[in-house]
């Protein structure tokens, strides 16, 4: 069996788990969530734990048992802690400002670039070169900041551009006569 399917799920004071069927849906503090189950794996609630375990033998059922272990625990943190994203702005000029449930970001652009959140994403500029993405879906979350950061990725000789904030860019040398 997974070794990370076989891992109990800890669900902390505050959050309540419902498995109704093939529905799993965890609300806490920050919000809630639901997932359909998976055919071939079995979640349990057991004293304040939740169990997952696969239905039958098959390879499939024992790689489906981690993967929805990994989606719960990340639902049931969602709700209780939350999730977020930093990325930070580098070049002359570049400027984030959030407005509610939209970013307006000037990036070297002719024109200003606005990205609208989806319902349950906060986003936040504590200074004019930072954003801090949070929500209670780590893939939305991630899905957001992916996307800004689409908007102008880093380029390689002089690094500017919008960048996760534990990321690393490796610069190139320039052209030598």
């Amino acid at each position: 069996m997974s070794r990370v399917g076989k891992m109990p799920i800890a669900v902390p004071q505050g959050v309540e788990v419902a498995i109704k069927g093939g529905q799993i849906m965890v609300k806490g503090a920050l919000g809630s969530l639901s997932r359909p189950s998976h055919s071939l794996v079995e979640v349990k609630a057991d004293a304040g734990n939740l169990l997952v375990s696969p239905v039958d033998e098959s390879a499939t059922a024992n790689a489906m048992s981690g993967t929805v272990r990994a989606l719960v625990a990340n639902m049931v943190t969602g709700v209780s802690k939350g999730f977020e994203r930093k990325l930070n702005l580098v070049g002359v000029g570049f400027r984030a400002q959030a407005q509610g449930q939209k970013l307006n970001l000037q990036i070297g652009f002719s024109h200003p670039v606005v990205k609208d959140m989806p319902a349950g994403i906060t986003v936040t500029c504590p200074t004019q070169t930072e954003i801090v993405i949070k929500g209670a879906d780590r893939q939305v979350v991630g899905q957001i900041a992916a996307e800004v950061r689409a908007f102008r990725p880093p380029e390689p000789y002089k690094g500017k551009g919008i960048r996760y904030s534990d990321e690393r860019v490796v610069l190139k040398e320039t052209k030598k006569k």
